[in-house]
């Protein structure tokens, strides 16, 4: 797929050739949208969408919860354990492993200047994955009933494990589409645009919206119903939004220059390389989601919704991780490629203690904020609050800080292009921590808890055997300047969190019966505070991460910010 642009030559009809314009604009105004940025910038935008994605996320959670979680527990149970197995496929064949094995190799290449070895690569890969992903579909398809009934939802009713079974074949072609969408959107990161890979993951979630408000109560064309609706309708949207997800990203494509070929290169080196970095990589990836089929299996044995919940809290809980953790690790990742492959291990060493900074000024505070206020957050996404998803989110905002960090470090491993250490060392914590979540659960009868518990001790043993390892490689990442730093975040976040407890408990609201708004105004005032007091002290403390954000907030107080917009 070559994308040029083209002028009118003619002087002939008048519209068409005003079409033609139109059409120049837009293709010259996507271009200049896709240009290169910094990691500063790169994160910004990322995090910005991942914002606009999880809060379509949770008008999504909210719109569903209202309409299924108190009156249809074993509808909602079955709507979310069919996507487990489809998002199994997708993440052990493509996701995350696509992005950490595919830029560094894709980034030498150009490096190299050796750009039709780059786009062959690309266009290689996307069709592999394609295929691969074609076939899992529809093995998913075909073996639905035993998926089910054995591996994720054991101990769903049969009318539940019927419609699980049933939702699982529409989802079932979302591992094809998203590997496609995961291959041009790797591509766009790799040479430093974000703005159409940000902007992907809305269209998702976007779909569901669609599906949930239009689709349950049928399709119908030409007076003839062809989808009969009810939450099977939910279903469909989400197939919709993967549609949209792929449209979108590949208008990211825009004024880079990749031209698709419908053929693999075999001997090209570079397609051949990803493919011996893919299955550790796939690997580890995968063990992730061992994890939560663990869970979603353990859950189905209690009682009816606490799949839903148990699936609700962990929603949640992974917002902050995605919005400061893979948004700001994802932005650093090509860099810090860069760096190792030409040789600068100062800079490799100085960009990754700066990455992990940033993570850890942001997720302590976020944490602590969502610990003190999961009321406010949970009666958000399910009206009135729910009890066990408070209780889960409770537990998990242990983990937040744990895994935001998780990944910086995992990918500067991704960086030496060494994808098997990180998965020796999932495949061992994730042991240990499944031997933890049964015996929580089946010896000490913790119910849901139990299953969260176990999340967070998995994220303390791998983050704590990753700096250890990394410190075999940078002995050292670590100065005192680092660990001074870091004290000072520490105390902020403390004095912070005292702010945070006293306006909780002075505003006191009764979630019974409240409104999205009602409970929107006091939880914004308890956010725009706990950061304004957190912001200053960081100031007090001399916090440079802070720098930045009050430089921004210093131009719109004194206008300056409006004066250089109109500029």
């Amino acid at each position: 797929m070559v994308l040029s642009f083209r002028k009118n030559k003619g002087g002939g009809d008048k519209e068409e050739a005003k079409r033609e314009r139109n059409r120049n604009r837009a293709l010259v105004a996507i271009a200049k949208a896709n240009q290169k940025m910094s990691v500063r910038l790169a994160a910004v935008i990322l995090s910005t969408s991942t914002l606009v994605s999880a809060l379509l996320g949770i008008y999504r959670d909210r719109l569903l919860n209202s309409m299924y979680l108190d009156t249809y527990k074993v509808g909602i149970d079955a709507y979310t354990v069919a996507f487990t197995i489809p998002d199994f496929m997708y993440l052990i064949l493509v996701s995350g492993a696509l992005a950490v094995t595919f830029i560094p190799v894709f980034n030498s290449r150009m490096a190299k200047n050796n750009r039709d070895s780059a786009w062959q690569m690309s266009t290689s890969l996307m069709n592999f994955l394609a295929l691969i992903t074609m076939v899992a579909s529809v093995l998913i398809m075909i073996f639905a009933p035993v998926l089910v009934k054995y591996v994720v939802g054991p101990g769903l009713s049969e009318s539940g494990q019927v419609l699980a079974t049933s939702m699982m074949r529409v989802i079932a072609i979302n591992p094809f589409l998203f590997a496609i969408a995961t291959v041009i959107t790797s591509i766009q990161q790799a040479v430093g645009r974000f703005v159409f890979n940000a902007l992907a993951p809305t269209m998702y979630n976007l779909g569901i919206i669609i599906g949930a408000l239009w689709f349950t109560g049928g399709i119908n064309i030409f007076g003839h119903q062809i989808f009969g609706g009810g939450i099977m309708g939910v279903a469909l949207g989400v197939v919709l939004g993967a549609v949209m997800q792929l449209i979108v990203s590949s208008i990211g494509l825009i004024g880079l220059g990749f031209d698709y070929r419908f053929k693999i290169y075999w001997k090209n080196r570079g397609f051949r390389k990803i493919l011996s970095l893919l299955p550790a990589r796939s690997a580890d990836q995968g063990l992730d989601y061992v994890s939560s089929i663990v869970d979603t299996n353990l859950a189905s044995r209690m009682a009816d919704g606490t799949i839903r919940a148990y699936q609700q809290a962990t929603t949640l809980y992974n917002m902050p991780i995605n919005l400061v953790g893979v948004a700001i690790a994802t932005a650093a990742f090509p860099q810090l490629t860069e760096r190792i492959g030409s040789g600068r291990k100062d800079l490799f060493v100085k960009e990754l203690r700066s990455a992990m900074r940033l993570i850890i000024w942001f997720s302590l505070p976020i944490a602590v904020m969502m610990f003190f206020c999961r009321g406010y957050i949970v009666s958000i996404i399910d009206r009135g609050g729910n009890g066990t998803i408070a209780m889960l989110l409770g537990i998990f905002c242990i983990a937040i800080f744990l895994r935001s960090i998780f990944h910086i470090m995992s990918r500067s491993f991704y960086a030496f292009q060494d994808t098997k250490t990180p998965l020796v060392v999932s495949l061992i914590t994730l042991a240990i921590a499944i031997g933890f979540e049964v015996w929580f659960v089946f010896g000490l009868h913790t119910g849901a808890a139990g299953i969260a518990w176990g999340q967070v001790i998995w994220a303390a043993l791998e983050l704590i055997a990753l700096i250890g390892l990394i410190l075999r490689r940078v002995p050292d990442l670590f100065d005192r300047e680092f660990w001074l730093a870091i004290g000072r975040m520490v105390l902020a976040t403390g004095l912070m969190a005292v702010v945070t407890y006293a306006m909780v408990r002075i505003i006191n609201l009764q979630f019974e019966n409240q409104n999205m708004l009602m409970v929107l105004f006091p939880l914004g005032c308890i956010g725009i505070v706990s950061v304004l007091t957190y912001l200053g002290l960081s100031k007090l403390l001399r916090i440079d991460e802070a720098n930045p954000i009050l430089a921004k907030l210093g131009q719109i107080v004194s206008g300056q910010f409006l004066i250089k917009g109109k500029k």
